[in-house]
């Protein structure tokens, strides 16, 4: 219910991702251990932040996926966002070939389970987490108490 309110009221085009990136049975909600689109994603993310470009990487791609793109995974949807976050398809998927990046994904879950949460957006500031990005002016406002600024 949440990404689709937070979608209308930020203006943001939003619909079922097809194909989903988590694969799973809807009905059962059995968890698919074949994971080819989260596990494609996820490494990409890993190697957008190294090259510093992780947000940009985040909002186009999430966009193309929950805008109602049919397909997005298919032919060169997927090139053209990473494109407008900056970045290059082709070489980002050559460094993850002959990458550690699973690695990055396994210690990010852990420090995420160390503050006590599951899911994402999750921010932690001095051990305190901040769930969801509706949380991010709260977040802020403890940065600012803390006398961190812009």
């Amino acid at each position: 219910m949440d990404w689709k309110r937070r979608a209308e009221f930020l203006g943001m085009p939003n619909d079922w991702p097809s194909p989903d990136p988590f694969v799973q049975n809807i009905e059962t909600l059995k968890i698919s251990d074949d994971q080819p689109y989260i596990y494609r994603l996820s490494h990409l993310g890993v190697e957008a932040q190294r090259l510093s470009r992780g947000v940009e990487f985040a909002s186009e791609v999430s966009r193309l996926i929950w805008d109602g793109c049919k397909g997005w995974d298919q032919g060169e949807h997927l090139k053209h966002a990473v494109e407008r976050a900056g970045l290059d398809l082709e070489s980002m998927e050559r460094e993850i070939a002959q990458g550690d990046h699973r690695e990055d994904i396994e210690h990010n879950h852990e420090l995420l389970e160390r503050a006590g949460h599951w899911g994402v957006p999750t921010f932690v500031f001095n051990g305190e987490p901040f769930f969801g990005q509706d949380r991010i002016d709260t977040l802020c406002w403890r940065l600012d108490q803390n006398g961190l600024r812009k």
